[in-house]
C-alpha cells in the first residue's frame, strides 16, 4: 500500500496588477463596450472582477461609476488610454 500526501500551497499575499479597460460586446459592425476592472495578465474578454461602466461609441452613450473608478485608482489600478480619454469627456455630477 502506497501512501500519497498532496499539499496545495496557497499564497494569500499575492499581489495582482489591476487594469481598468474595455471589454467588447455587440455584433459585427455594432460594437459596445463595458468598462471593467480586471487582472492585467488576463485576456481582453476575460472574466472581470467588477463591471463599472458602459460605452456605446455609435450612440455616444457613456455610463461610468466614478466612485468605483476612484476607489480602484486609489488602490493602484491603472486606466487604459481609451478609458482615460472616455473619462475625461464625462461631466462629473455632484
Amino acid at each position: 500500500m502506497v501512501q500519497c500526501d498532496i499539499y496545495i500551497i496557497v499564497n494569500t499575499n499575492k499581489k495582482i496588477m489591476l487594469k481598468i479597460r474595455l471589454k467588447k460586446y455587440g455584433r459585427k459592425q455594432q460594437p459596445t463596450y463595458r468598462i471593467i476592472v480586471i487582472d492585467s495578465k488576463k485576456r481582453r474578454d476575460g472574466r472581470p472582477l467588477e463591471e463599472i461602466g458602459f460605452y456605446n461609441p455609435l450612440r455616444d452613450e457613456i455610463y461610468v461609476n466614478n466612485k468605483r473608478i476612484e476607489y480602484y485608482k486609489s488602490n493602484g489600478a491603472q486606466l487604459s488610454q481609451t478609458v482615460e480619454s472616455i473619462c475625461k469627456n464625462i461631466p462629473i455630477k455632484n
